[in-house]
């Protein structure tokens, strides 16, 4: 299973669900390759955040690895779910479909709310990492089942 990550830059939110569901998913033994891609290109070949890697190295996870990419239209047919972390960037995903194959694979990543940006905040870090850390635990519950 090929799964993405879409934030707007690819510095907090979406490296920190990419390193948290990647580790779940490799605990598991699950072959699953999870990426991460922000909407727009600003941090194109940085490292994450460093508020992002402390708050994942703090529980065990290392993302020090991972570098910003901006999404591009191929990935709509090369990941199996594309997942965004708030309602703009599901609009934005969205506004660049072709089929029906296509928004099918996009979805929100909380379902029912927006996951916070912390980048201004430095104290939403550890509350974001959380939200994300309990949605992929539930996506490898879900989704492990059905292997």
């Amino acid at each position: 299973m090929k799964i993405l990550m879409v934030c707007l830059g690819n510095i907090c939110r979406s490296p920190l669900a990419h390193g948290v569901l990647q580790h779940l998913a490799d605990q598991q033994g699950l072959n699953w390759i999870v990426d991460s891609a922000g909407t727009g290109g600003w941090h194109v070949g940085n490292p994450p955040d460093h508020r992002a890697i402390a708050v994942a190295a703090r529980h065990g996870i290392d993302i020090r690895h991972q570098r910003a990419q901006q999404f591009h239209d191929d990935q709509l047919d090369t990941f199996d779910y594309i997942f965004a972390m708030d309602r703009g960037n599901l609009r934005n995903l969205m506004a660049r479909t072709e089929t029906a194959e296509q928004r099918a694979r996009i979805h929100l990543f909380l379902v029912d709310r927006e996951v916070p940006d912390p980048y201004y905040d430095n104290q939403l870090f550890e509350p974001v990492y959380q939200l994300i850390a309990q949605r992929c635990n539930e996506l490898i519950e879900k989704k492990a089942s059905h292997r």
